[in-house]
């Protein structure tokens, strides 16, 4: 889930990097999801610094969940699982997992990412 959103964030947060505008919102929604190809046309075209990105926002979630213990009856499914899992805990923890690997994911892409040139 991380690497879509982690795009989405920073795109708005710095939007003088990035000329995909519309694409934000369906990384978002495809991110949350738990659909990854909203990355791929990003990765594919600057793979330096997006690959790098998203890979420590994501290891940093994973490593967030496993030490909240975080258990999802499903493997995939992104928040539409969230109803199934075993308490109201899991679910905030499991989503705080998320929030901060997509929001270091953001930061560091956002600051690697150099502002695209003007073709005039």
């Amino acid at each position: 889930m991380v690497p879509p959103i982690a795009i989405a964030i920073s795109c708005s947060l710095f939007k003088n990097k990035f000329t995909e505008k519309e694409t934000k919102i369906t990384n978002f929604i495809l991110g949350l999801s738990f659909i990854t190809e909203g990355a791929i046309p990003f990765a594919a075209s600057e793979p330096q610094t997006v690959i790098p990105s998203v890979a420590i926002g994501s290891a940093i979630a994973g490593v967030l969940v496993g030490a909240f213990d975080v258990q999802s009856p499903a493997p995939h499914g992104g928040v539409f699982v969230l109803p199934a899992m075993g308490s109201l805990n899991q679910a905030f923890f499991f989503l705080l997992a998320v929030a901060v690997g997509s929001i270091i994911g953001a930061l560091i892409l956002g600051n690697l990412k150099k502002k695209p040139e003007v073709k005039i």
